[in-house]
């Protein structure tokens, strides 16, 4: 047992003892996801990387895949999709210029993804695009207003590289820039009817703690954790969002310079 299985496993101890009911976001992202795959025939993962879920999750990502008829995974890093673990049907591009036809997919997810656009109207018209209509986004990221995001916002970019070695044990060929222009609830909201989405849901939640590895500052973390998890007035400040869009059936969507664009003169890709 290594000097981290070791630290994880006094953090798990502090955890059931402090906050028993806390849950890691991926699970109940994992759980999202499962819930709507099943009556989602044609599903778009975008940021696909290496995988659809986390390391650890492994066994869960494949048996969720082996349930879907048809799963694409797109994704910029060419390095990155070679090693991609679940999808077989890959492909390289990026949510700015989907390489799609018009209503090609049921299901479009994206797993801490949105906080790396950096310009999300375009990206979420694109998605809308690609989407059926009744199509669903699903997507999992930061809140903006948690302390997770708040703190990595104010750490210079080489810095945060070498705390998310420490803390993560993650590589700098998978940390990539982050912008958080649609990570609020409210900003979701006005972008998604900037882009012709209508919210199904929002949900607020929290997660384990991000210095699990560092025992004196995990065990402050999850004193806090325990008042987010079970503080309904602190529900706003929770550190991750799991969004559910619809696409909505309406007669025209604003592009986004916010004019009104009938269905009929949607943007077009110059692949399929």
């Amino acid at each position: 047992m290594d000097l981290y299985q070791r630290l994880y496993r006094v953090y798990f101890a502090m955890e059931r003892r402090i906050v028993p009911e806390l849950r890691h976001a991926q699970a109940r992202y994992h759980e999202a996801l499962r819930e709507l795959a099943g009556s989602q025939p044609r599903w778009l993962d975008l940021g696909c990387g290496w995988h659809l879920l986390r390391e650890w999750q492994e066994e869960e990502e494949r048996a969720l895949v082996s349930t879907v008829p048809l799963l694409v995974g797109l994704e910029p890093d060419k390095e990155a999709l070679r090693k991609h673990r679940t999808i077989e049907d890959r492909v390289v591009g990026t949510a700015s210029m989907l390489p799609f036809r018009d209503h090609s997919f049921d299901l479009v997810s994206a797993n801490m993804v949105v906080e790396h656009l950096e310009e999300p109207a375009i990206q979420f018209v694109e998605i809308r695009r690609v989407l059926k209509p009744g199509g669903i986004f699903i997507f999992h990221t930061p809140n903006l207003q948690g302390y997770v995001a708040r703190t990595a916002r104010r750490i210079p970019e080489a810095l945060k590289g070498a705390l998310i070695r420490l803390l993560e044990k993650r590589g700098d060929e998978d940390v990539y820039p982050t912008f958080y222009r649609a990570n609020t609830k409210r900003g979701i909201e006005e972008l998604a009817e900037l882009t012709g989405f209508e919210v199904v849901r929002t949900a607020r939640v929290t997660t384990t703690a991000q210095t699990a590895v560092v025992t004196p500052l995990a065990f402050l973390e999850l004193i806090w954790l325990r008042m987010l998890e079970r503080g309904t007035r602190l529900e706003p400040y929770r550190t991750n969002l799991i969004v559910q869009l619809r696409r909505a059936a309406i007669n025209g969507a604003r592009d986004t310079s916010g004019r009104v664009r009938p269905p009929g003169a949607e943007p077009t890709t110059k692949a399929e």
